[in-house]
């Protein structure tokens, strides 16, 4: 097999190591990835808690009272898709950090690995932050993510998989461009809230704007969330649509960061990691 194509789970297992050890010495950075998600659960769950209860708000409109039951979903489902980005993209910028990446690309270590340590770190991250929020959910609001089974794993699978196409595309314009690009690590994401219909139906967006969210695969996530709360039918096309879309958008971020890689080692900024 040429060089070019050799992977090695031993290396992923490796750099996933390294990346365990930095987040296990850490005790705050664990509570941070808590943190959040968790203020975030809170207050949409009380707000719903507040529609459902308040006098002539929500309570008896059934349809209604289920649909806004979703706002913690969506809560929930929205921090596995920002933390998932995030969990990604934290892992190459401690490389930035720590000036550590032209050692790293000397080394034996294929791109395609470092690329794999980075998604499993991903899940481990979302692991440590996100579990302990699910189950706050069902004891707070009585709201259990986990019931919905099947339908969770393929709104999980479309959601971290667009997580990773973003975190590609930005670790590519890292390397490019450096830490002056360093901000579209912790906004890049948020364009993704309002187009992606995390909150509402995309039918009560302009019509103009719609074939934008569309071509969005969370929109079918959360499209298909609200369907599965309000209607008990899990659609089936909408999660095929998803994770077509996600394929697509995944080639196109590993292709440009394969490119962006390129001109990187072309312009030398590998070894000038700095703003």
């Amino acid at each position: 097999m040429s060089a070019a194509f050799e992977f090695s789970l031993a290396r992923v297992g490796a750099m996933t190591l390294r990346y365990s050890y930095l987040l296990r010495s850490s005790v705050p950075r664990m509570l941070e990835m808590i943190y959040w998600p968790m203020v975030q659960m809170l207050t949409w769950g009380f707000l719903q808690t507040y529609l459902l209860r308040a006098p002539g708000g929500l309570a008896g409109a059934d349809k209604t009272t289920i649909a806004a039951g979703s706002l913690i979903g969506a809560v929930l489902l929205w921090d596995i898709l920002l933390r998932g980005q995030q969990g990604f993209s934290f892992s190459f910028l401690e490389e930035m950090w720590s000036r550590n990446l032209p050692n790293l690309f000397m080394s034996p270590l294929r791109p395609a690995e470092f690329v794999a340590s980075m998604m499993a770190m991903s899940l481990i991250r979302l692991l440590v932050g996100m579990v302990p929020v699910t189950v706050l959910a069902i004891w707070f609001f009585g709201f259990n993510l986990w019931a919905l089974g099947f339908a969770f794993a393929a709104f999980f699978a479309i959601l971290i998989f667009f997580a990773w196409s973003v975190g590609l595309f930005v670790a590519g314009l890292l390397l490019r461009y450096g830490l002056g690009a360093e901000n579209l690590v912790w906004s890049l994401m948020f364009i993704i809230q309002p187009l992606g219909c995390v909150y509402y139906p995309v039918a009560v967006l302009p019509y103009w704007l719609q074939p934008i969210c569309w071509a969005l695969p969370p929109t079918y996530v959360f499209e298909g969330l609200r369907g599965v709360l309000v209607d008990h039918a899990l659609r089936v096309d909408l999660m095929a649509y998803g994770l077509a879309l996600d394929a697509v958008l995944f080639a196109a971020a590993s292709f440009a960061f394969v490119r962006l890689l390129a001109a990187a080692r072309r312009a030398g900024t590998l070894l000038q990691t700095g703003e």
